[in-house]
């Protein structure tokens, strides 16, 4: 039990994290981390330990997180969330907006690029891992990444 304590506290927020990014949903980011443990837990045994165990463990957020995106037919957009009411210092609500351009700029990127900077970003993945994740080698991940850095950039210069 005390095992499962640590692998849970080891990897639940870069597991949150990632799905986080995926669906810019906190409390479907929440709900699917949670399903992912409780799946992980059942399947413990089945680990192989052909990659990390936070590999693994977001390889199942990604299924959980595409079956749940699939049965609800849409995925909800970073930029849809409403702003807190209260207003704050200038340059935090500047930090804010920028961040919140980052994030939707993000989610406007296509697959694989999308997932594989944020598993990068927000999950801290090496890029062996983020390639074992999509059946494919390390420096296809890079290249990946480089390249949706790149989309993401001149968006965000586009905006500016």
């Amino acid at each position: 039990m005390q095992e499962l304590d640590r692998i849970y506290q080891d990897n639940f927020i870069k597991v949150y994290r990632y799905v986080l990014s995926m669906s810019g949903d906190p409390h479907l980011a929440e709900d699917i981390t949670q399903d992912t443990f409780f799946k992980a837990m059942q399947r413990l045994d089945s680990f192989r330990g052909d990659c990390s165990l936070t590999t693994w463990l977001c390889r199942i957020a990604r299924n959980q997180y595409l079956n749940q995106a699939n049965r609800k037919k849409h995925l909800q957009d970073i930029t849809k969330q409403h702003p807190p009411e209260s207003v704050s210092a200038e340059q935090e609500s500047v930090q804010r907006e920028q961040t919140a351009e980052l994030l939707a700029a993000i989610q406007r990127l296509e697959e694989p690029y999308k997932e594989v900077l944020s598993l990068r970003m927000f999950s801290e993945l090496p890029f062996r891992e983020i390639g074992t994740i999509f059946g494919k080698n390390d420096s296809w991940a890079r290249v990946i990444y480089h390249r949706a850095r790149l989309k993401v950039k001149e968006e965000l210069k586009d905006e500016y």
